[in-house]
């Protein structure tokens, strides 16, 4: 059975590689069409530059970005809103034209927590790619924006609690709050351990974030068989947007 095309939608670049990195490598490799949308920074700006070096090393083809600025750093589109500030109706639209425009038939994107840290820009695009899935299957829905196109589902890169704990100690701030769901709610655990040279080179092309010492930068520090562990792992919660579907991510099985 074929690989299905995947669509990655998260808030920042470095967002896609350290939260679906593995599964984009694993579906590129097996000849699936796959490709990210980011909902901030500029194109012109520096981290764009590292989001294509970081989607070629994945396979995912040119970086696709709605252009607004990141919550808590407005420099990075000069001009521009911010994500979380801009009209819901126009921030849907943008990204139902993406997902028209390369028809995948699944959907990754941030859970509803905004994964283990909760930015505010994760919770948004969350919130924004829940409605825009739906919305780019209903023709009479932004029409303007090309051809309806339903993707079978969406999945949501999660955390749960069993492994949130060791995570948290490297992933987290000191002092911050830590989100993530019970075990039961993950219907997919995607071992990425194959794929993980091109997830950590990805996450590395970041150098902007390695610098300042953010997640790249703190994971870099790690020694490689500490990085290893913490990254082999994808949790997923699948949500099915056409009751018949059948698609699925392809899990490889723990040995």
């Amino acid at each position: 059975m074929p690989f299905p095309s995947l669509l990655a939608v998260f808030a920042h670049p470095d967002d896609e590689s350290l939260s679906a990195g593995g599964v984009l490598a694993q579906h590129a490799g097996a000849g699936a069409r796959t490709a990210a949308v980011t909902a901030t920074w500029a194109e012109d700006t520096q981290r764009a530059a590292e989001l294509a070096d970081a989607l070629r090393i994945l396979g995912a083809g040119e970086p696709r970005m709605l252009g607004y600025a990141d919550a808590r750093a407005p420099q990075s589109a000069p001009g521009s809103v911010r994500f979380c500030d801009a009209p819901l109706d126009e921030s849907v639209r943008r990204l139902v034209r993406h997902i028209r425009a390369f028809r995948p038939d699944i959907v990754v994107t941030h859970d509803a927590y905004g994964g283990l840290t909760g930015h505010p820009d994760h919770l948004h695009t969350h919130r924004v790619t829940t409605l825009a899935v739906e919305a780019a299957g209903l023709d009479r829905l932004y029409p303007d924006t090309g051809a309806p196109w339903q993707p079978s589902a969406l999945y949501l890169a999660t955390h749960p609690h069993s492994a949130a704990q060791a995570l948290g100690a490297h992933l987290v701030r000191k002092g911050k709050a830590m989100y993530s769901v019970p075990d039961e709610w993950v219907t997919a655990t995607v071992d990425v351990s194959p794929w993980l040279e091109q997830k950590i080179g990805a996450v590395l092309a970041h150098r902007t974030e390695v610098e300042r010492g953010a997640l790249p930068g703190r994971l870099a520090a790690l020694p490689p068989t500490d990085r290893a562990k913490l990254v082999s792992t994808e949790w997923y919660i699948r949500r099915d947007l056409v009751r018949t579907a059948v698609t699925q991510i392809q899990l490889t099985p723990r040995g």
